[in-house]
């Protein structure tokens, strides 16, 4: 994997800082998740989550934590079927 936790969380405030100024709050977490189902690969949204478990979200802005725990069906990679 070429991305690290850093990069990956700066990636997302960027993207939630943009969202963030939208005027309803509650569209602006959906929009957000379901941009990062649309332009990140599955292995990019696995790590971000990962990061999200292992440390309670170190680094993420508030705007993007309360937008993975709201929509983290959405941001999670779908199981591979065993």
């Amino acid at each position: 994997m070429g991305m690290n936790a850093t990069q990956l969380i700066k990636m997302a405030n960027q993207i939630g800082a943009f969202f963030a100024s939208q005027p309803d709050p509650q569209q602006a977490r959906e929009d957000f998740a379901q941009h990062l189902k649309r332009q990140w690969d599955p292995q990019m949204r696995s790590a971000l989550c990962t990061h999200l478990d292992a440390t309670e979200g170190e680094g993420l802005s508030a705007f993007v934590l309360e937008a993975m725990q709201a929509h983290r069906e959405q941001l999670e990679p779908l199981a591979r079927p065993a």
